[in-house]
């Protein structure tokens, strides 16, 4: 240990070379917003030398480069990815992203504590630094069925692992102010530790009540108004840009330099091919600059403000001292990493290639029953009916109400209003529930769409036009262990495994992406409209997020927090 440390000291002091110099660049000073032209030495995993010139026993130029603090997105669920751990380090590592802080509630609401133990195991192995927060929502609330039930005393063995860093979003945001007693051993286990946010919409003396049980950090503002409500009252706000929830746009007028030490950035769920066509964190920097944010605001929020929100004293500047994450750019407004160090490695693919790679738990997770066209008929004979109504760019949805006239005992589909069929079959071999409704807002005129990843029991979701292509589909997911499936007129047209957990392909991740670039144009030539049809389709289930949702359990009206009779 003394000799570690009396490196450190030396290679600091330039009395010894260091062990890697990055020399003729300018690093990014988050404390004054200056550029600074400086050689920056590193010892082993550590910033040991900045303003000045070293000496190294390797060294890099970096000459008309310019160097920034690793990124860190502080939250995201890597099982959205559609890969597994091992592959998203490949694919956000070397974009300049060398922490990520992941809740694996994905592959806990199917499998539980094994889920979250193998994501423990995959972060010891990892370059970039995968944190993990415990689950606090497995399932998500009592209106669904999970593959898994998780309270506090099953969490309570995993709480000093030193990758976890506390209590997952928490998502039960009514069980937290009506004190529903699970909820409430969960955050009396973890208080005084790091508790994540969820909260959609919450405002006023409820929004009081919630932050009061701990609650530290939030990632479901949607407008500019709720965020500074939320930061106001001390909690920090993680700006969110994913796949499907975008809200760089509406919070960007808030990220400026008074407000950045309290703002951090997240994606959330973000799937590769978004990330390839785009980028991650590197993306929300370009856009949220060019949207007039400050650089240094936006530098701050993607690193140094999230370290400090987190609790991660050990990083987040290039200075002497921090944890060696180095982003080397072209510029602050391009912010096209060139190289990335994590912990002073650079990711490469030699690098990668020497990790140990674990194998995948939760294989053979789809227990679905069987199903025909005729399960995906919806009886009744009241004309009014509710209607799931998307938001494009939100997993906020709309509770509308049209009328539906029934045909032979049947409310059947109506492509001329785009009123198409959804539902959500239980996979778990719990019950074997079967839920039907409609939605609105895809645009789909023909065939199927079906999927488990469907937030956040994962069960089977499919949406169509046709009760044939949508048995079809959903039959499909059990014979590949989960995934996506595009179908018409009795064909499977694009498909996805995902064998882990339903949740996550074996592939690298430049063939997910290739695979959903097939999947996105077979959905297209049914006449869907939205960006990310998959995505948009898993939130729908999801009874936490305003206003109206659907389950194995039915449809739920997420204002009064309850099924619909």
């Amino acid at each position: 240990m003394y000799r570690d440390l009396a490196d450190l000291i030396d290679q600091g002091r330039g009395v010894a070379r260091a062990d890697l110099v990055l020399k003729g660049g300018r690093f990014f000073d988050l404390i004054t917003g200056e550029l600074v032209e400086s050689d920056v030495a590193i010892c082993g995993d550590t910033v040991v030398g900045t303003f000045g010139r070293y000496e190294g026993r390797r060294e890099i130029d970096v000459s008309g480069q310019i160097l920034v603090p690793g990124f860190i997105d502080t939250h995201l669920h890597v099982e959205s990815s559609l890969v597994t751990p091992f592959e998203f380090d490949r694919c956000v590592g070397p974009r300049g992203v060398t922490t990520a802080i992941c809740d694996p509630h994905e592959i806990a609401n199917v499998c539980g504590l094994t889920g979250i133990s193998w994501f423990l195991d995959c972060a010891e192995r990892l370059l970039i630094d995968l944190r993990v927060q415990l689950s606090s929502c497995v399932p998500s609330t009592h209106m669904e069925t999970a593959g898994a039930v998780l309270e506090a005393a099953d969490l309570l063995p995993l709480m000093d692992h030193p990758k976890v860093i506390g209590l997952a979003e928490f998502m039960n945001f009514p069980g937290v102010l009506h004190k529903d007693p699970g909820c409430m051993a969960k955050l009396g286990a973890f208080r005084g530790r790091h508790i994540d946010g969820h909260a959609p919409l919450l405002r006023g003396k409820d929004l009081n009540g919630y932050i009061a049980a701990g609650i530290r950090t939030e990632h479901e503002a949607t407008s500019a108004e709720e965020a500074l409500e939320k930061l106001r009252k001390g909690m920090r706000v993680l700006i969110r840009e994913g796949s499907v929830s975008k809200d760089l746009e509406a919070l960007a007028p808030i990220l400026t330099e008074r407000h950045s030490p309290y703002l951090c950035l997240c994606t959330d769920d973000r799937n590769p091919l978004d990330i390839a066509e785009h980028g991650h964190l590197d993306h929300m920097i370009r856009r949220a600059i060019e949207l007039g944010c400050s650089p240094l605001a936006v530098y701050r929020a993607a690193s140094l403000s999230a370290a400090e929100a987190f609790g991660l004293k050990d990083r987040g500047l290039i200075a002497p001292g921090k944890r060696a994450d180095i982003v080397v750019i072209d510029s602050l407004e391009g912010c096209h990493a060139s190289r990335t160090f994590a912990g002073g490695t650079e990711l490469t693919e030699a690098a990668f290639a020497a990790r140990e790679i674990l194998e995948p738990v939760a294989r053979r997770s789809v227990k679905a029953p069987e199903l025909v066209a005729a399960d995906f008929r919806s009886p009744g004979n009241k004309v009014e009916t509710p209607v799931i109504g998307i938001l494009p760019g939100k997993i906020i949805t709309e509770y509308l109400r049209y009328d539906i006239t029934p045909e032979d005992g049947d409310k059947r589909p109506d492509l001329s209003r785009d009123l198409i069929r959804i539902a959500v079959i239980e996979r778990h071999g719990k019950n074997g529930n079967k839920a039907r409704g409609f939605v609105k807002g895809f645009g789909l005129k023909r065939g199927a769409i079906a999927s488990t990843v469907c937030h956040d029991h994962h069960n089977i979701a499919v949406v169509g036009a046709d009760y044939q292509d949508m048995a079809l589909a959903a039959n499909r997911l059990s014979e590949i262990e989960g995934g996506f499936v595009v179908v018409e007129g009795g064909r499977v047209l694009a498909e996805l495994p995902l064998p882990v957990a339903g949740l996550m392909s074996l592939n690298s991740y430049e063939q997910v992406r290739e695979d959903l670039v097939l999947l996105r144009a077979a959905a297209k030539g049914l006449g869907v409209e939205l960006e990310e049809p998959f995505l948009q389709l898993a939130f729908l289930a999801l009874p936490v997020i305003p206003h109206l949702k659907i389950t194995d359990h039915g449809l739920v009206d997420v204002d009064r927090f309850e099924v619909i009779p």
